[in-house]
């Protein structure tokens, strides 16, 4: 139903207002109302996106801010676009920024001086990024909302200030990211001198009157534009900041990181081709479908394989996310509507899962200042509580029925079979193997199965010990707040694979999210774009579904319990094959330095490979 408020300028305005009052009002008010004050903001903008999302429906809400609509096809305006995937996944960021508003409260020893309100003003000020980026339709807007995205992210990486270690991780994460974004801004100079456009509906039609085809220099705006993307992304050879950034971010920020930023790089890739480049002036669905997919599957093996060689738990759940980004990847990359609204459902239910994950591993970074699987084992038993959503966690992780990644992964399996029958086996196993990785944390960390001496103890890159408690002041009893908030967000979980209509929804949200012409209609003469027909209904919770979350989560259980329990029970013949996997691996961990030099020049590497690619199958 139209609404008569304009709520996509709204929707990123509210968190901006928001954060400009916390910077203002943090210097006088104490934390407790700095953390209410940022509560109701971060609640409001929920409210907001949630009208929104109703608001429209199967269709479009197109907003030109300050009236600046088009003449004759152009445009010098701010559109804002938001479908249902768009404002869906806003939705998604301001749900995770409230969880971690909620569980920062009174989370920080804050220094002297007054600044209580910096922490939630920059968080607010990360929402309106995301926020702005998922519903902007102007690709030099998504630009500045993506930076904006990232200066931020960059700040409440290195939050900690007094620390050297998060001022590295935050100096890499920002050199990276911002060499990728000047990439990005030179391929929107190139569109912009072929086309005279900026909006992603102009700028397609232009492409397409143009009669030129995919020649090199639409090539070339192509692999440079997304190149901003694929780094938040952080697919594989671009990943390398994510890492070391979870490894030193505060357990608050590691929750959006994860949970939403770094899916806004794939929903940005999906985006910018589907609206720009998927026309006939743009790259051929036979050059983008392989290019991408390779990418997709190497980022998963990769996270997987490194996700099962830390010790270090966040380090460990950074790779998990790694690994399924190449999962979303993949879905997104099969170009079909069915995958890409299965890999929507798997992300939405999945950001639930991983910010919960961080938010517990938080508790075991207060209560004991230490994030090392090895040196903690045992130690969680006088958290039971904790260890008992962390397990669940991992089993949601894994795709166990009925939660919402199981029947995400499903449906994007059930899509992107037709296209590669390999897929759904790839999809299980590297669920499988990061689920297992993070049930082994559970039972030696919470259980104090097994041995404390197992786990890579002679790579001090995969440790977690020695880290300082990220809340100083000493407590006695557990906060309510730090376990109700991952148990929110593992409902949250669950809700999206057992509230019925989710599957049909998020099907029928891909469909139109894929209908260019409508987009374009939609974005430069509102009112005009035809109605998308629906499609046959996907099945929810099909017997596939079942069976791929049902095999994924048993291969889970039985990697950590072969993890945990038998190194002290096998042969030499099996240790000595142990061994030399890990020998053989030995080299990729030995590619994430920590140097930025070494990140940029893979960074360079990734962008050349793509290049190449695209353009030798174009």
């Amino acid at each position: 139903m139209p609404s008569t408020v304009d709520l996509p300028p709204l929707a990123v305005a509210v968190p901006l207002f928001g954060a400009v009052v916390l910077a203002v009002a943090g210097r006088w008010l104490p934390r407790l109302g700095c953390d209410v004050l940022a509560g109701l903001w971060a609640a409001a903008d929920v409210a907001l996106l949630a009208w929104l999302w109703g608001a429209t429906g199967d269709g479009r809400t197109v907003s030109w801010v300050g009236g600046w609509v088009p003449r004759a096809g152009h445009s010098v305006g701010v559109v804002l676009v938001a479908d249902r995937i768009g404002s869906g996944i806003a939705l998604l960021a301001a749900l995770m920024v409230l969880a971690a508003v909620g569980y920062a409260w009174r989370y920080f020893e804050e220094p002297s001086g007054g600044h209580a309100g910096v922490f939630p003003a920059l968080l607010l000020l990360f929402e309106a990024g995301m926020v702005g980026f998922a519903l902007t339709g102007d690709l030099f807007d998504a630009f500045v909302f993506f930076e904006l995205m990232g200066v931020v992210a960059y700040a409440l990486t290195g939050y900690r200030i007094e620390d050297p270690r998060p001022l590295h991780g935050a100096l890499a994460f920002g050199v990276l990211n911002s060499l990728a974004a000047y990439v990005t801004l030179l391929g929107i100079g190139l569109l912009y001198a072929r086309t005279g456009e900026l909006g992603f509906a102009q700028i397609g039609a232009a492409l397409d009157a143009s009669g030129k085809g995919a020649d090199a220099l639409v090539v070339c705006a192509f692999v440079f534009v997304l190149a901003g993307p694929l780094v938040k992304a952080a697919l594989v050879p671009f990943h390398f900041w994510l890492p070391d950034a979870h490894a030193v971010a505060p357990s608050p920020v590691c929750m959006l990181l994860s949970g939403v930023m770094v899916e806004l790089g794939v929903y940005g890739v999906a985006r910018i081709y589907w609206t720009v480049f998927a026309g006939p002036g743009g790259i051929p669905a036979d050059a983008v479908r392989p290019s991408l997919l390779a990418l997709a599957v190497l980022t998963s093996l990769v996270g997987a394989v490194m996700c099962w060689q830390q010790r270090h738990i966040k380090r460990l759940l950074a790779f998990s996310t790694v690994a399924h980004v190449g999962l979303f990847t993949a879905g997104v990359a099969v170009l079909e509507p069915a995958a890409l609204g299965g890999t929507a459902v798997y992300v939405a239910a999945h950001a639930g899962a991983k910010g919960a994950l961080f938010a517990l591993t938080g508790v075991l970074l207060d209560r004991f200042g230490s994030v090392d699987e090895a040196g903690l084992h045992g130690r969680g038993r006088e958290l039971p509580v904790v260890g008992a959503l962390f397990t669940v966690g991992a089993v949601a992780l894994a795709g166990l029925p009925p939660f919402g990644t199981g029947l995400g992964k499903g449906l994007a399996e059930e899509s992107a079979k037709s296209y590669a029958p390999w897929l759904p086996w790839l999809f299980t196993l590297v669920s499988a193997v990061t689920a297992a990785a993070v049930l082994r944390v559970a039972l030696r960390v919470w259980w104090g199965a097994g041995s404390a001496s197992h786990g890579h103890a002679g790579d001090p890159e995969t440790s977690g010990g020695g880290e300082e408690p990220e809340v100083r002041a000493p407590r006695r009893t557990l906060p309510v707040v730090l376990v109700a908030v991952p148990a929110l967000l593992l409902a949250g979980c669950l809700a999206v694979g057992v509230v019925p209509g989710v599957a049909e929804a998020f099907d029928q949200a891909a469909r139109v999210f894929c209908d260019r012409p409508g987009y374009v209609a939609a974005a430069l003469d509102p009112g005009t774009a035809p109605p998308v027909p629906p499609g046959p209904a996907p099945d929810w919770w099909s017997a596939g579904a079942v069976l791929s979350g049902l095999l994924s989560t048993a291969l889970a259980v039985a990697g950590a319990a072969v993890a945990v329990w038998a190194p002290g029970r096998v042969s030499a013949r099996a240790r000595a094959a142990a061994r030399r996997c890990h020998l053989a691996v030995r080299p990729l961990r030995g590619l994430h330095t920590g140097l930025i030099g070494d990140y940029v020049a893979w960074l360079t590497v990734g962008l050349a490979g793509l290049l190449v690619a695209v353009g030798a199958l174009r």
